[in-house]
């Protein structure tokens, strides 16, 4: 299961990390949010050993969002080293969301 970031622990958890980081910018009253949390909580417990997960509420973080100009939720964040390298909005599935990931970290 992802756990919540917030403005305070994301310097620590995100940008200092060792290994890759998805973050899911998301919001309590988005639907599209909601189906894909369980999405967002597979790929968390399936890949915990290449990648950390976490997610960013955007009712009580908006200024990660704002800082990362998330327009929309779901917004789905990769970093690698501290910067952002790939970023997709909308709900996906999770082949499609894993294979993305995949992309993302191999170029």
């Amino acid at each position: 299961m992802a756990e919540r970031v917030t403005k305070d622990t994301f310097e620590e958890k995100v940008l200092k990390s060792s290994i890759p980081v998805l973050i899911d910018f998301y919001s309590d009253s988005c639907v599209p949010c909601k189906k894909m949390s369980p999405v967002i909580g597979a790929i968390a417990d399936e890949q915990a050993e290449k990648l950390n997960v976490y997610k960013v509420n955007t009712n009580f973080d908006s200024e990660l969002a704002e800082k990362y100009s998330v327009m929309s939720v779901p917004t789905i964040v990769l970093f690698k080293d501290g910067e952002e390298i790939a970023r997709k909005s909308g709900a996906e599935k999770k082949a499609v969301l894993e294979e993305w990931i995949t992309q993302s970290l191999d170029k």
